[in-house]
């Protein structure tokens, strides 16, 4: 046997290779977590050009001349639970600036953080209230009759709420991972809603804590949330770029606003648990919502692997409405990576674009009378039609 086959010459080559790669990675992690790191979240430049109450309304314009946009801007509606810095998570990954490349213009509506003066707030409330606000300020800003609505997961479900009420002001809708039919099994927040007393909850908070729904959403796969993930940033911690996005998401999941606990009430008892919303049995407001005045076209995007919303509770929005141009596109993704994953960003932001353009009207968009508020160079009060049964303060730019 020559002196290097010795079997405890191997073993010691072996652990001095190992040794080389964990300190090797020991002093890259180190120069990565003790240098600085890019974590910012929704860096997209963006205006707030109205605010009302707790609420603002975020407008991004597209610097891309090359792409032309829609004449109708677009308008986002986000869920109440977490934030729409989803949609601007890093530069990279960002839905916002994807359509901003496809020459969108886009507005957002963020819903801001409840307060607990907020709890009695309604759906009705958001949809008739807040909402129709925020869309009347568009249109009469750009002077138009209509405009595009784009609604995320349960700002998905308040939009179609709002084209059934108000079809006239909605061009053409999007909904993406969006629950409308709750009759179904799939994935335990449906088997948990299903149980839950929402009245006990709701008397007893008051608003729904934000962290109390993240520990929630986390106790549906708590080896994969709670213990694979971090193990996952352990071993990439010499990888700047991977602790960085990690970051970000952290960022985006803990910041979770409270959700207002008459709007938890009605989403819960009405939707989850009678399913009145697909039947179009559903009153908000004593308004009832009638998904066949939902005539505008229809694109409904969700995700096949989602935990939240499953394809069960997301696909039959399209046979359900009066419209009779629509379409459904099923994402080999899940509920987060539709709007984050690399590989969904060249098939969501564009083909929404792409859809919205093929059906942009030609020749100029027909004008209306509205009002002109004077131009003082400041917020000023904004004259809107109040909801019953609530007192704010609107703000125009």
């Amino acid at each position: 046997m020559l002196p290097n086959e010795h079997p405890l010459n191997k073993l010691f080559s072996e652990s001095m290779s190992s040794t080389k790669k964990a300190l090797g990675f020991s002093l890259d992690s180190l120069q990565t977590m003790l240098g600085s790191l890019d974590t910012k979240i929704a860096s997209t430049p963006s205006e707030t050009v109205y605010t009302e109450d707790r609420i603002k309304l975020k407008h991004y314009v597209s610097e891309n001349k090359e792409k032309k946009g829609t004449k109708a801007p677009l308008l986002i509606v986000y869920a109440l639970i977490n934030r729409e810095t989803m949609l601007d998570i890093q530069p990279e990954r960002s839905v916002i600036r994807s359509f901003l490349k496809e020459g969108m213009d886009v507005y957002i509506l963020e819903w801001g953080y409840p307060s607990w003066k907020d709890r009695f707030l309604t759906i009705d409330d958001h949809v008739s209230g807040y909402m129709n606000n925020v869309v009347d300020y568009i249109l009469e800003s750009r002077q138009l009759q209509s405009l595009n609505l784009m609604g995320i997961c349960m700002g998905g479900t308040f939009s179609l709420m709002y084209a059934s009420l108000y079809p006239d002001k909605v061009r053409n809708l999007i909904t993406t991972v969006t629950p409308s039919s709750f009759d179904t099994q799939d994935g335990l927040l449906h088997v948990w809603m299903n149980e839950i007393n929402a009245d006990s909850v709701t008397d007893g908070f008051g608003n729904i804590p934000g962290d109390l729904m993240n520990f929630g959403f986390l106790l549906m796969n708590p080896p994969r949330l709670m213990v694979d993930k971090y193990k996952n940033l352990f071993e990439n911690l010499d990888d700047k770029a991977f602790v960085e996005n990690f970051i970000r998401m952290e960022k985006w999941i803990f910041d979770s606003p409270d959700l207002p606990g008459e709007t938890f009430r009605q989403f819960i008892t009405d939707c989850y648990q009678k399913n009145l919303f697909i039947q179009s049995k559903m009153d908000i407001g004593g308004k009832r919502i009638d998904l066949s005045n939902v005539t505008m076209p229809l694109l409904n995007i969700y995700a096949k692997y989602d935990h939240l919303v499953p394809p069960a509770a997301a696909n039959k929005i399209t046979a359900a409405v009066g419209s009779t141009d629509v379409q459904d596109i099923c994402l080999d993704t899940g509920h987060i990576g539709i709007y984050v994953s690399s590989k969904c960003q060249g098939a969501f932001a564009p083909a929404i674009a792409s859809w919205l353009k093929q059906r942009d009207p030609s020749g100029k968009p027909v004008l209306k009378e509205v009002k002109k508020s004077p131009k003082t160079g400041r917020k000023h009060e904004g004259k809107r039609q109040e909801h019953p049964g609530r007192a704010r303060e609107m703000k125009t730019a």
